[in-house]
């Protein structure tokens, strides 16, 4: 079994690349200064169509495959990780969970909201301490109480896909899985986090006080939380290893482009053995990369087993972008190592995605319980 790029999906990667290259390029670096998202920039990958790639067209996806997904991440990453980050985010921990588990009323009004990029979904993935916030059914209303320490998107999002601990003894790892409004009553939202990279990927502090939301809002059965989460475990590993891929693509092609054109010693550089043997090695690595990231893509879409591709994708493509940027900066030389050049942000980035960072800082054992980061 093999699998092949399809012209729509190369007319798709053209149109993206010229997306990135045109709206995202010029003020990544001011992003990454600020660490703030830009909703004005996710707009205009809403208006691309590209809010709700994996989802069905009739709650306003496109109605396209994993593998389409994971050429767009891969795309966007390659000029800005942050900025495929944030869609990766939206998509994955927000708008899937809706439409994978939410109710139908939830799917007509909620998800479409997030597939059409008219509001942004965040996420509060499980944490490593099950009693740090947690929910009690009263009637038809579900209170939240405690604190989450790392929710995406944080401020910037408009609802959030909340897991909260269920179960009455504290020690248990029994949650649910709630959407909630991010100005509801008793969510105030806390301190943003300050990261090493990915920095437009906004993260916050949310702290519940008695914030009272309906049990409707749940989404999937009460006590679901863990099944939930493990089911995100694969296309979380998946768009985590086209965000590294496209940032390990973008510093080769940064790096050969200056190679062409820095001259030493009366000749461009590119031609001196020492830094083409650097970008054949780069090339090839990155090609490995690709291949394992868009085959766990496609068994995806094919329905097989997808888990340990996956997986190996994520560890590889991500070890491999950081290589790619340390690689790069050696190329450049001095430059490198400057904030007017792009290589130390795709460092940074990298790195992230090397961390717990690449799947939004969780670990979990399907089989017994979450496991802490």
């Amino acid at each position: 079994m093999r699998f092949s790029i399809s012209e729509e999906q190369e007319l798709t990667r053209s149109v993206v690349r010229d997306f990135s290259e045109n709206e995202l390029a010029p003020r990544a670096g001011e992003r990454d200064a600020i660490g703030q998202l830009d909703r004005t920039l996710f707009q205009k990958i809403a208006l691309l169509g590209l809010t709700g790639i994996p989802i069905e067209e009739r709650y306003g996806g496109a109605g396209g495959s994993w593998l389409t997904y994971a050429i767009v991440i891969e795309e966007l990453s390659r000029v800005c990780a942050s900025t495929a980050a944030v869609l990766n985010a939206h998509t994955l921990y927000a708008a899937w969970p809706l439409y994978a588990y939410g109710s139908n009323e939830a799917k007509s009004t909620h998800l479409l909201e997030l597939t059409s990029g008219t509001r942004i979904g965040g996420c509060a993935l499980p944490q490593a301490k099950p009693a740090s916030l947690a929910a009690r059914i009263k009637g038809t209303e579900a209170v939240l109480n405690g604190k989450h320490s790392f929710v995406i998107h944080g401020e910037a999002a408009d609802c959030t896909v909340v897991f909260a601990r269920t179960g009455a003894n504290k020690r248990e790892m029994n949650c649910s899985v709630y959407l909630i409004e991010n100005d509801a009553p008793g969510c105030r939202i806390g301190k943003k986090a300050q990261k090493l990279g990915l920095r437009s990927l906004m993260t916050s502090e949310f702290e519940f006080r008695q914030c009272s939301i309906p049990v409707s809002s749940r989404l999937g059965n009460e006590g679901q939380g863990q099944n939930i989460a493990c089911s995100l475990i694969d296309i979380g590993h998946i768009g985590a290893a086209a965000q590294s891929l496209g940032l390990a693509q973008g510093a080769l092609e940064a790096a050969v482009d200056y190679a062409k054109k820095r001259k030493q010693f009366g000749t461009t550089i590119g031609k001196q053995q020492g830094i083409s043997f650097k970008l054949a090695d780069m090339a090839a690595k990155i090609e490995a990369a690709r291949l394992l990231t868009y085959q766990a893509a496609w068994r995806k879409d094919e329905g097989l087993s997808c888990s340990k591709a996956a997986a190996i994708a994520r560890k590889y493509t991500a070890d491999i972008a950081v290589s790619a940027a340390i690689e790069a900066i050696q190329i450049f030389g001095g430059y490198g190592y400057m904030q007017e050049y792009r290589m130390e942000r795709m460092l940074r980035d990298a790195k992230c995605l090397q961390s717990e960072m690449g799947t939004g800082g969780m670990r979990i054992d399907c089989n017994s319980n979450i496991l802490p980061s």
